[in-house]
């Protein structure tokens, strides 16, 4: 990264959340190329817009492009595809790759990075969890509605590498936190997406207020919660790992947020209500895979990964 020029970044998977933070970076002065397909022609003609309780904001004239090619090689890639667009995401990627080229996969789901790991280097991967509620409501306008945070991981718990990660986003109405363990934040965030973006749709696509507002839901919610951060420790343990999911607090951190935010309805649960594939597999499914392979009982997870895989309009992978 020059010390000279603002870091080049590019934004793969620009829809609302890989939108919302590219956009915030530009704002910052960096040199941030988005890699747009649908909204290329509104982002074009009007620029990207983005509405928030942190100031309204709109991109005049960002930098987009139709394919990686035009991107070329950059600094930074932040991979915002959907989890399940990720055996697309390293052929999306390499154009925009030199050998020192950091990746950030800011996406949802559990083995993300190791995929990426697989194809491009372990030693540029890191994981971004974003805590917010972001939605894209048009071509190129994007709706923040509260929080934001991003917690971000090195694949290999590097702290310089984490320096450097964290460097990037100076300046960005962004708070971001890095985090010693990839793997354990990978879990706490899944102790809010598996029982709220779970039963969100297993219940036919509603809002996290209903699941927080009936007292059923929301005892179905904490033990799905609870059975899920359990499967985290068990999975750190297992692997060498001396960090530990603080099982009580995270509980009440979660509820605490979601009776605060309202009416909020998960990307799962959009992604349903719109017919489109779901995250099954990174959400719920790998999860599922390593807690069987730990030999645990997990009636509540094993029965929410049957029902959105039967919802899901993606045509199903075998059972494991």
């Amino acid at each position: 990264m020059s010390d000279t020029a603002a870091p080049s970044v590019a934004v793969i998977g620009a829809g609302g959340g890989g939108g919302y933070y590219g956009a915030r970076l530009a704002q910052a002065g960096r040199d941030v190329r988005f890699l747009l397909r649908r909204d290329y022609d509104a982002v074009r003609a009007r620029g990207l817009r983005v509405t928030s309780p942190d100031g309204d904001f709109t991109l005049d004239r960002p930098t987009i492009a139709r394919t990686p090619e035009e991107i070329g090689p950059v600094d930074w890639v932040i991979c915002a595809l959907k989890a399940t667009a990720i055996d697309d995401a390293p052929r999306l990627i390499a154009p925009c790759l030199t050998p020192d080229t950091r990746v950030l996969a800011l996406m949802n789901g559990l083995g993300i990075e190791e995929r990426f790991a697989d194809r491009l280097g372990a030693g540029r991967i890191f994981g971004g969890m974003a805590y917010t509620a972001i939605y894209r409501t048009g071509p190129g306008h994007i709706h923040h509605l509260d929080l934001g945070r991003i917690v971000i991981g090195h694949l290999r718990n590097d702290p310089d590498e984490l320096a450097l990660a964290k460097a990037l986003w100076d300046g960005a109405k962004v708070p971001i936190e890095t985090t010693a363990s990839l793997l354990m934040t990978r879990w706490d965030k899944l102790g809010w997406n598996i029982p709220f973006a779970g039963l969100g749709v297993a219940a036919g696509g509603v809002t996290t207020d209903r699941l927080v507002g009936d007292p059923g839901l929301r005892a179905a919610a904490r033990a799905v919660m609870e059975e899920v951060l359990a499967v985290g420790n068990a999975d750190l343990a297992a692997r060498g790992e001396t960090a530990r999911l603080d099982v009580p607090a995270i509980v009440e951190r979660y509820f605490r947020v979601t009776d605060a935010v309202g009416a909020y309805r998960s990307s799962t649960v959009i992604d349903f209500a719109e017919g489109r594939p779901l995250e099954v597999d990174a959400i719920l499914c790998e999860p599922l895979r390593r807690a069987r392979a730990l030999g645990l009982d997990v009636p509540y997870l094993a029965l929410l990964t049957a029902l959105l895989r039967a919802l899901d309009p993606a045509p199903a992978s075998p059972e494991e």
